[in-house]
């Protein structure tokens, strides 16, 4: 397994499509027992985004069987939540969707596979939504978040929104909740008002909003 970051640091890092969100890939000891490995890094992050990832407010799990969907979901902004998302056990399509209005990158999504084979993570920074898509039974999903759940914080933008042409399984017959199937597209939402702001959401961040076309 390669490693491209620089100096001593144990874990791949790569720029996701979706502007601030990062697929992490940790390096994987392995011999006769088993493996080891560290899914969550802060050093080769800070070293390699030049920012420290967030203090840990909250851990969550979710188990899933196959073909289940669980988002698109995002949280109010304010208090807005960063994410880091990592798949303990099966395999899950990971799916990144900017919804931030007045982001460079604001509707573009980008999906990673997530499986016991790479050991990949994915994190999303404030005001981005998040969607997985379990390719198997029994697919863990462990959730690192920056601030505490609260459920009216907790927003949805529809999976099925034609639009935005997310990567859904055609293979699968997909479960959502119904929360899930009846969340409004990405336009709708804009115009009510309840995407999280661009601006704020990187100041909750810690950083100022990045120059588009950069």
């Amino acid at each position: 397994m390669a490693f491209s970051v620089a100096g001593e640091g144990r874990m791949r890092i790569r720029e996701l499509r979706v502007e601030g969100a990062y697929e992490l890939t940790p390096e994987v000891f392995g011999d006769e027992r088993g493996y080891f490995l560290s899914p969550y890094q802060e050093e080769p992050f800070l070293r390699e985004v030049g920012r420290p990832l967030f203090p840990v407010a909250q851990a969550s799990y979710s188990r899933s069987r196959r073909g289940v969907v669980r988002g698109v979901h995002f949280t109010a902004t304010p208090p807005g939540m960063a994410k880091y998302a990592y798949c303990a056990g099966g395999v899950a399509l990971d799916v990144v969707l900017d919804t931030r209005v007045g982001s460079p990158t604001y509707g573009v999504w980008d999906s990673v596979v997530l499986d016991q084979r790479d050991f990949r993570s994915v994190y999303l920074p404030v005001g981005v939504g998040h969607l997985f898509v379990a390719l198997e039974d029994d697919t863990a999903v462990s959730y690192l978040l920056s601030t505490g759940y609260v459920a009216q914080n907790e927003l949805a933008v529809s999976p099925l929104d034609p639009d935005l042409g997310l990567p859904l399984p055609r293979d699968l017959d997909l479960i959502l909740s119904e929360r899930d199937r009846r969340a409004p597209t990405l336009a709708e939402a804009e115009r009510a008002g309840i995407l999280p702001d661009y601006a704020v959401s990187r100041s909750l961040d810690g950083l100022r909003p990045a120059e588009h076309g950069t």
